[in-house]
């Protein structure tokens, strides 16, 4: 599979962000708009290749700062092949009072606001940077809980991808158990498992009506996205925080704890039967 290696950067000014209107395409097709972006030659350093492309396509000599974001991987369609992309973000900051000069590369720049970016045809890569952007921007702030009910989740994949099921095990607060379950979803990784689980968790605990919850999950990197040590990248997972995002907020406190494999045994039990459930129908 080719790949191509791209640096971009994310220039703001106050809530505004830059983006660069593409001089290419047919003239009766919608216009591409995208963050300023250039390929890195050979031999170059991608911050090198970032001085160089603001430089060349922007006509801005040196920006006041320029900070490693992010790095961003997709794979899109290239012909009758595929093509992998690796997109390294950077965080640009221009000198007061700069004067953008687009090359013949653009036709046009605008400085536009967060929610105005639907209103634009982006292209992929600008999509998935500003994406994390407005998530980073848009953390959910969780409340620590002392006393509450417990959600245990889990998710089980027999393959990674292959057929996976999910399962959830809730206590309340004095240790008695209110319900558990699980659910056959398809052929899916193990990693969206683990967030399919904990949506169903979510819901199981706002049918129940519980307010104050503890989610406990043994997926060490869910439970630190979800407390956002660690950024989300992978857009198979964007639409399901989203959707957990927004359950979230019908409890008044809600935290998110990692324990070990052997003390999340029954969540993983439910999930596992969910699968053997569905192949012996």
């Amino acid at each position: 599979m080719k790949q191509r290696v791209r640096v971009a950067g994310i220039v703001q000014k106050e809530r505004e962000i830059l983006i660069m209107k593409r001089a290419q395409g047919r003239a009766d097709s919608a216009p591409i708009w995208e963050l300023p972006t250039g390929k890195i030659n050979f031999g170059e350093q991608p911050e090198e290749a970032m001085d160089r492309m603001l430089e060349e396509y922007l006509g801005v000599e040196l920006a006041d700062k320029t900070t490693l974001k992010d790095v961003i991987t997709f794979v899109a369609p290239n012909g009758s092949s595929q093509l992998s992309n690796l997109y390294i973000i950077y965080d640009v900051t221009f000198p007061k009072d700069t004067k953008i000069v687009p090359s013949e590369r653009y036709t046009a720049y605008k400085f536009i606001k967060p929610e105005e970016v639907e209103a634009y045809r982006l292209d992929e890569a600008s999509i998935a940077a500003l994406e994390i952007e407005e998530r980073e921007h848009a953390r959910f702030n969780y409340k620590e809980v002392a006393h509450s009910a417990t959600v245990y989740v889990d998710g089980a994949s027999r393959g990674n991808p292959g057929p996976s099921g999910i399962g959830y095990y809730i206590v309340s607060e004095n240790g008695t158990t209110l319900v558990a379950g699980g659910e056959f979803i398809g052929f899916a990784t193990s990693r969206v498992a683990e967030y399919y689980a904990l949506k169903e968790g979510c819901e199981k605990a706002i049918e129940l009506g519980l307010k104050s919850v503890r989610f406990v999950s043994d997926n060490l990197m869910l439970v630190n996205q979800m407390k956002g040590i660690y950024k989300i990248k992978n857009r198979d997972l964007l639409a399901i925080y989203d959707d957990i995002r927004e359950l979230l907020k019908n409890f008044e406190a809600c935290a998110f704890t990692h324990v070990m494999r052997e003390q999340n045994t029954r969540a993983d039990q439910q999930a596992n039967l969910a699968i053997d459930r569905q192949f012996a129908e």
